[in-house]
């Protein structure tokens, strides 16, 4: 694998995904953060995992060599949070479990793991998938996330529950003491138009599949960091089944039971 990128873009998604990685992993691969490089798309794909969240950002790079690696999350981070503006070039030589990091200021080399022994991200094949628009995500989470318990030993607790309705989006939460419910705009569906009058004009579209469940508080903070590096007006799926959740805003993907 060899690739070169700038350091603005693999910084600010390499913090992004690092938010996934446990500080305590049961497995050394966890620690990690998995690079696919992608040579037909020329794009530098970054993964974060703790087996409950997952988190994985995708940007342009220029890519010579594809493949997969896994370096150190937290000294990964460390050494290129220091690194001047400018290209950074990234090597793992086939075979070797060393990738070196080439910059302006020297030259970095970090051992890792192979990036075949990293666990998949879970994906939702026969879910529903609905868009949902970032304003009223953002409005609702940040009138409920405070509300959630941080108290792990009663789980339902430290979520939001979120509930996806035909006429718009409800988030409640609470931790026994407080309860927070905040009930958002309409939501107009993909494919459909507002009239001038702020009426709905019919089109031939599927309906908003309902949906609810409680998503982890941890999660959800992460989804409303995406929304804020995101584009703005970028619509945020929704893909979701009875025991998974994933949420995608642009090149952007988090998931989570």
């Amino acid at each position: 694998m060899k690739l070169t990128c700038t350091q603005s873009d693999l910084s600010s998604n390499l913090s992004l995904v690092s938010r996934a990685v446990p500080s305590r992993p049961n497995h050394p691969v966890l620690a990690n953060v998995l690079l696919t490089a992608d040579v037909e798309n020329q794009r530098l794909e970054l993964t974060g995992f703790d087996l409950g969240l997952g988190i994985r950002s995708s940007f342009s790079a220029v890519v010579e060599t594809g493949g997969t690696f896994t370096l150190p999350a937290k000294l990964f981070n460390d050494i290129v949070s220091r690194l001047p503006d400018g290209n950074i070039t990234i090597d793992d030589d086939e075979g070797e479990a060393i990738a070196t990091l080439t910059s302006t200021s020297g030259r970095y080399q970090v051992r890792g793991m192979g990036g075949e022994e990293y666990p998949e991200l879970p994906n939702v094949e026969d879910g529903e998938v609905v868009n949902l628009p970032p304003e009223a995500l953002i409005n609702g989470l940040k009138g409920t996330l405070f509300a959630t318990s941080p108290d792990e030993t009663k789980q339902v607790l430290t979520g939001v529950h979120l509930k996806v309705q035909p006429d718009g989006l409800v988030f409640a939460a609470t931790d026994g003491h407080r309860l927070a419910i905040v009930e958002t705009e309409s939501i107009t569906p993909e494919g459909e138009e507002e009239t001038e009058v702020g009426a709905i004009r019919e089109s031939p579209v599927q309906e908003i599949a309902e949906f609810e469940a409680t998503i982890p508080a941890k999660a959800l903070r992460e989804v409303e960091r995406m929304i804020g590096m995101g584009k703005s007006g970028s619509s945020v799926t929704l893909r979701f089944d009875e025991g998974q959740v994933i949420f995608e805003l642009g090149e952007q993907r988090l998931t989570s039971r």
